[in-house]
């Protein structure tokens, strides 16, 4: 028991070795620009102000968006997906396999669930003990269910879903933008330094090397950025890219795709001027997404969402009630 709670406290130490190599890398290209370059390399005072400018908006958007991206924790299913008590007991004393699909098809009449596993059934997770909603899998590195799971992302130490996946898009889009603007600033001092036109010295190494490392790390995110733009235009996460989802009348790739428009703005939201901000403006909660079957009906996103949040507040009201009632007969009885 010990050894296993060392060896899981080893594995958090280390998941944040991508992290700090990143951090770090980060930290000394702010040093070579900032310092190497504009202050000891270049002489012309306004193009030195416009670079400094420039960077540190792009510096600062990067670092926010990381941040977020990092330490904004993946939301899991609420409540209402749990099995109650009753049923709980009810699914481990059924030791039929039939038997106890029926009863998750039973709890799940009342949820907004319309995706299966690939044997039919509705899909449930044993080690949390959740009827999973639509799109949520579970992860087994942070150990528990995410919703709309896209994946788990060892450069940010965390798992990429609903809650935060428009601050990992934004993450990659200010990384490429921060890479784009110091290849292109730092190119003619890195051809002078080339050919040698200006003096050997610490910045020399700074400005190559600066200019090696930003290039690098552009590719990179140029396919991986292309790629994740992609799966938004499709509403796909990359767990539904590889393996489809499966819904009542089988797999289908396409499923949760209801135009560019509209798969935009679940992700980014109604107000186009916050889009490139890393703040919270994903529609609903995670737990149900619009159906392209079912792309005019009332499983509309926020149809769905006024639907089930009237459904709380009338069981908030009678459960209200009932507690009055009970309250008041034994002032009555007395």
């Amino acid at each position: 028991m010990a050894l296993s709670r060392g060896l899981r406290c080893c594995a958090r130490v280390f998941s944040w070795i991508p992290v700090l190599i990143i951090t770090s890398v980060v930290l000394w290209s702010y040093y070579a620009y900032v310092f190497e370059l504009c202050l000891f390399t270049i002489s012309n005072t306004l193009e030195k102000v416009a670079y400094l400018l420039v960077f540190h908006v792009c510096f600062v958007m990067f670092s926010w968006t990381y941040w977020k991206a990092i330490f904004t924790p993946p939301a899991s299913p609420c409540k209402k997906f749990q099995l109650s008590y009753s049923d709980k007991e009810r699914y481990e004393m059924e030791e039929r396999p039939d038997a106890q699909k029926q009863i998750l098809v039973d709890i799940a009449k009342s949820l907004p669930i319309f995706t299966r596993a690939t044997s039919g059934a509705i899909r449930f997770c044993d080690r949390c003990q959740v009827l999973k909603p639509d799109r949520s899998h579970h992860c087994s590195v942070c150990e528990t269910c995410v919703l709309k799971m896209d994946h788990h992302c060892p450069w940010v130490n965390n798992c990429v879903g609903f809650s935060n996946y428009k601050f990992f898009l934004l993450f990659l889009s200010y990384s490429m933008v921060y890479c784009v603007f110091i290849s292109a600033s730092v190119f003619r001092y890195f051809i002078n330094f080339w050919v040698g036109d200006l003096p050997n010295g610490p910045a020399k190494f700074h400005v190559l090397f600066l200019m090696f490392v930003a290039l690098m790390f552009l590719v990179s995110l140029m396919f991986l950025l292309g790629y994740h733009c992609w799966l938004v235009v499709q509403n796909r996460s990359t767990l539904e890219a590889f393996s489809a989802p499966v819904f009542t009348t089988g797999p289908d790739r396409n499923g949760f795709n209801v135009g560019i428009r509209r798969n935009l703005q679940q992700v980014f939201g109604d107000n186009k001027r916050l889009w490139f901000l890393p703040i919270c403006t994903s529609q609903g909660d995670g737990h149900y997404f619009p159906l392209k079957s079912l792309n005019e009906s009332s499983t509309s996103l926020l149809a769905n969402e006024e639907k089930w949040d009237e459904e709380e507040e009338s069981e908030d009201d009678n459960i209200g009630k009932e507690a009055t009632c009970k309250v008041l007969v034994p002032c009555f009885m007395s």
